[in-house]
């Protein structure tokens, strides 16, 4: 028996236990409690609630006035917890739930649509949400509540400060270069080596994309190009247009005419992606279970770029 003072949430448990018993034995003993607890904790209702619900007999307990209409209203109480009990569960089980997630484009190439099969095989019945666009548009997201985990770039500066991060990979850079090209079958280049070459860049403003480490170190490529989408890169660059930065994680979807060929890190220093949440929040279990999928993948992904 266990002598000990019940929740606020039990004590509509122990009353209905007692009222459909007709004793405080009878309750005690279904309950796994001692008699005295079981008294106690309907004496504790009966303060909160100002009444009176049982009429104390010689042999066992009734009902007052009282306690007939509270009985309704306690079972109400009773299974309203027991459903916010059992949806609870399912949260920490990840048998229901909603995972909101959202990356930047190269990692929606392999990294996130991995990650998200590894996680659905293993939780079905959680609710997937994604969206797409640049990580500072990602950020600002987590940072209203609208996301719950993020994959992001090093490439969102000082926006990175506002979220927790966990650092998922270091990525390389490749130079895309059509099947022809007199660099195609290297094994490592430097960008001197491209001074003359036209590049396809991102955006009116080189400094805002791939290509900023490659300004900041001093070099001025000739972008004579601007394709903002990465696989629309791929068909300048195999047309012979140009030739343009690719990170690792668009790798395995490079298309067959044109070859990627690693940029030496001196030129331009390996990019640091993160899974970002929002700064102080507990991980959810959907998104510490996600969380381990992309660390998962993300090694994966850099152990066949290496």
């Amino acid at each position: 028996m266990t002598d000990t003072h019940a929740s606020g949430s039990s004590l509509y448990d122990v009353f209905l236990r007692v009222a459909a018993d007709g004793s405080f034995t009878a309750a005690a003993q279904a309950l796994g409690y001692t008699q005295s607890a079981v008294s106690r904790q309907v004496q504790t209702l009966e303060a909160e609630l100002g009444s009176v619900l049982f009429d104390r007999l010689p042999r066992g307990v009734q009902l007052t006035e009282a306690g007939r209409v509270l009985v309704p209203h306690a079972e109400a109480v009773r299974d309203r917890l027991a459903a916010a009990r059992a949806e609870l569960t399912a949260l920490r089980t990840l048998d229901s739930g909603l995972l909101r997630v959202g990356a930047f484009s190269t990692a929606d190439a392999a990294l996130l649509p991995r990650s998200l099969a590894a996680f659905r095989r293993l939780h079905p019945r959680v609710t997937i949400a994604r969206t797409e666009g640049p990580s500072v548009k990602h950020l600002g997201l987590l940072a209203s509540g609208e996301l719950d985990i993020a994959v992001v770039s090093a490439t969102a500066g000082r926006a990175l400060d506002g979220c927790a991060l966990r650092h998922l990979l270091d990525e390389p850079m490749f130079v895309a270069v059509p099947l022809d090209h007199r660099m195609a079958g290297r094994r490592r280049l430097r960008l001197a080596e491209l001074a003359d070459e036209e590049w396809v860049a991102g955006s009116t403003r080189p400094e805002d994309t791939l290509m900023r480490p490659v300004l900041e170190a001093g070099f001025r490529p000739r972008a004579t190009l601007v394709v903002r989408d990465w696989i629309a890169k791929q068909g300048f660059v195999a047309a012979g247009l140009g030739v343009t930065l690719l990170p690792a994680l668009a790798a395995d979807s490079v298309r067959a005419d044109i070859v990627l060929v690693p940029v030496h890190p001196d030129d331009v220093p390996h990019r640091a992606v993160y899974a970002a949440t929002p700064h102080g929040r507990a991980d959810s279990p959907a998104v510490a279970a996600f969380l381990a999928e992309l660390r998962a993948t993300a090694r994966q992904l850099m152990e066949r770029a290496v």
